[in-house]
């Protein structure tokens, strides 16, 4: 018996890509401009209601210079995803790349507004004064981000993807999802048929007649019943056609640096939000790799800041910045261009004034449905695009912002009848089954939360207790300077969480001694569902 001495042939060096046509549109970008345009019309319509309404700045100043600043920025934006979007597609020799949805940040719109802008006008009874606060707020928001480009891509790497999904999904089943469900179940008559037409023609491959768009579809049958129904008002959409005003996009650096002048009582929101935006940039980053698009996070993140910067100096204090949802406008046919469209077409609203025309024209409850689709989308992600051992970090990840929501609706409660969690007493509120305390604190700061406690349940499930208790260190960190379970950033912003955290790592260091806690975890993939 003899053996060979000869040496193998080299392995063929892997095929480029096939160069692949990128087209500009699909029939399913057509789809998906409908479904994001809308999800974008009716942040835009928000804010512009909170700017009148809240900080009391002349009508004729949010639709002349507040909007046009925003329609820069979205158009600026959307542009360069597309761009990066089909470097993605050329690259990689695909044409079914998605791009990244872009546009105003919603948690952003209403932290601003009650958190910066209306104490600023309360404290003073100058709106002016409270709008340069605003856009002080929104442009360190954008500097920060920048800076975290440099960072986030290293966090990302080292974070669970359960724990950034998890998150996402946290996000979106209670500030995308639940505002958007009350509100069609208020005028349920108009909002569940419009929500039939978008789960069908999402969710499975029955097509309307002709094919046409279901976002359109959706929009016009719901306005068709608001209008029929009596719902809308001819009065009110005459008055909004006379209010119509043109705004031409222009600079307000002497706004800006007014409020940069006063910056620091901006810092205590500014820093941990500008920590927000790009941990949940990173999530949404992780979300459409996980939907198969994968995009350079710190490309997307110097796109954030810079977004958010360019749009405070032509007067807008509304960071933009990606979506939550990409998986969704990818399942719906969206590919390179929709986004792109969507803000081109906003941006044009914007200037033109005609926002207050379509609030008067358009059923709310026959937008927002399009809202619950990608709550129950993303939701869904977070489970199916992770093994399934890591259900239980996806839950724990979740769990924060369920916290913040629930916190919220009940400050909000007691606002509206005139007093506050502290004039009532936690003794009232626990007696009434309330524990108010437990829920502030767990979902202050809830993004960073939840990417702490979905890594260190993750890490635990796959018997890493040592990495669980590094994840333990960085939550006590995090506790101690206030970027979460505290109301501000401050020295000993609350010890006693942190100690919570470093006992919980002590446990985990422990653990990591005991015999069989160092034998491998098999993690089995086939329980992750392709793609998304």
């Amino acid at each position: 018996m003899s053996t060979s001495t000869e040496a193998a042939p080299p392995a063929d060096p892997p095929s480029p890509p096939t160069p692949t046509s990128v087209s500009w549109w699909t029939r399913g970008d057509t789809n998906a401009f409908f479904g994001l345009g809308f999800n974008i019309l009716v942040n835009v319509l928000t804010l512009t209601g909170l700017m009148i309404a809240v900080v009391k700045i002349p009508a004729g100043d949010v639709l002349g210079t507040v909007l046009p600043a925003l329609g820069v920025a979205l158009i600026l934006g959307n542009l360069y995803y597309t761009y990066l979007a089909r470097r993605l597609a050329k690259r990689e020799g695909r044409d079914d790349v998605t791009a990244l949805p872009y546009g105003p940040s919603v948690p952003h719109m209403f932290i601003v507004v009650f958190v910066v802008m209306l104490p600023v006008y309360l404290a003073t009874g100058d709106a002016m004064q409270a709008w340069e606060s605003g856009l002080a707020w929104a442009f360190m928001i954008g500097v920060i981000v920048m800076i975290g480009a440099f960072v986030g891509p290293y966090v990302r790497k080292i974070t669970p993807r359960a724990a950034m999904l998890g998150t996402l999904a946290g996000i979106s089943i209670t500030f995308i999802s639940m505002r958007p469900a009350a509100q069609m179940w208020e005028v349920a008559w108009i909002g569940l048929p419009v929500l039939a037409i978008i789960l069908i023609g999402f969710f499975t491959d029955v097509r309307l007649p002709g094919n046409i768009p279901v976002g359109l579809a959706a929009l016009l049958v719901g306005t068709a019943i608001g209008w029929i129904g009596g719902y809308m008002s001819v009065p009110d959409l005459t008055q909004a056609v006379s209010d119509i005003a043109v705004g031409i996009p222009d600079q307000r650096f002497d706004m800006l640096f007014s409020g940069l002048g006063d910056l620091a009582p901006l810092l205590g929101t500014a820093i941990p939000l500008g920590v927000y935006n790009f941990t949940e940039a990173m999530s949404n980053v992780e979300s459409a790799a996980a939907a198969g698009d994968n995009y350079n996070l710190r490309s997307v993140l110097l796109a954030d800041g810079a977004g958010a910067c360019i749009g405070a100096a032509f007067g807008s204090p509304f960071p933009p910045a990606v979506y939550i949802g990409h998986p969704g406008w990818k399942d719906a046919g969206g590919r390179t261009s929709y986004s792109l469209a969507s803000g081109i077409a906003i941006g044009v609203l914007c200037f033109v004034g005609l926002f207050g025309v379509l609030e008067a024209l358009l059923p709310v409850p026959a937008i927002v449905p399009i809202l619950l689709y990608i709550g129950l989308l993303i939701g869904a992600q977070a489970f199916q695009a992770v093994p399934r051992l890591h259900a239980i970090a996806v839950v724990a990840a979740i769990l924060p912002n369920l916290a913040q929501w629930g916190s919220g609706m009940i400050d909000n409660a007691l606002s509206a009848a005139g007093t506050t969690a502290a004039e009532v007493g936690n003794d009232a509120l626990g007696n009434a089954g309330v524990v108010y305390d437990g829920l502030q604190t767990l979902g202050e700061g809830a993004v960073l939360v939840g990417l702490v406690l979905g890594a260190i349940v993750t890490f635990i499930l796959d018997k890493k207790f040592h990495f669980a208790a590094i994840a333990c260190g960085v939550g006590a960190a995090l506790s101690f300077i206030g970027l979460i379970h505290a109301p501000e950033v401050a020295w000993a912003a609350n010890p006693e969480v942190a100690l919570g955290y470093l006992f919980f790592g002590v446990v985990c260091i422990a653990y990591w001694f005991l015999p069989g806690a160092r034998t491998p975890v098999t993690v089995d993939e086939a329980d992750v569902v392709a793609g998304h």
